[in-house]
C-alpha cells in the first residue's frame, strides 16, 4: 500500500526532532495538502499521504528549522521536492539537520 512518511533526527544534538513543523504542498501552485509536526520520536503522528491520499505527480515537504533551534538564524525553511510515480509504493523521506546543514534521501 502506497503512502508518504517523513522522519526527523536532529544531528546536533543527537536525537530526534521533536515538535518540528512540516508542511507538504503540491507543485506546480503549491497547493498545501497537510501541516504537521513531529512527535518525540522525530516523526509525524499521521501520516503525510495515507493509501487513499496518494495521487503521481510532484510534492514538495517544507521543513521549519529555523523555527525548531531558536536562535539559529542560517537555515530557516529547508524544502525537499521530490516525485511521486508510483502510489503502491512507500516513499519515506527524511531529514537529517543542524543548524547549518542537511541532509536527505529516499529512506524505506
Amino acid at each position: 500500500m502506497g503512502k508518504l512518511s517523513t522522519h526527523v533526527l536532529d544531528t546536533m544534538r543527537g536525537r530526534p526532532a521533536a515538535g518540528m513543523k512540516i508542511e507538504l504542498r503540491r507543485v506546480p501552485g503549491h497547493e498545501l495538502v497537510k501541516t504537521l509536526a513531529t512527535n518525540a520520536d522525530g516523526r509525524t503522528d499521521e501520516l503525510m499521504l495515507g493509501p487513499e491520499e496518494m495521487r503521481e505527480g510532484e510534492y514538495e515537504l517544507s521543513f521549519h528549522l529555523g523555527a525548531y533551534f531558536g536562535e539559529s538564524k542560517f537555515l530557516d525553511v529547508v524544502p525537499v521536492r521530490f516525485r511521486i510515480s508510483d502510489v503502491a509504493q512507500g516513499y519515506h523521506v527524511p531529514l537529517l539537520c543542524t543548524p547549518w546543514s542537511y541532509a536527505t534521501y529516499r529512506g524505506s
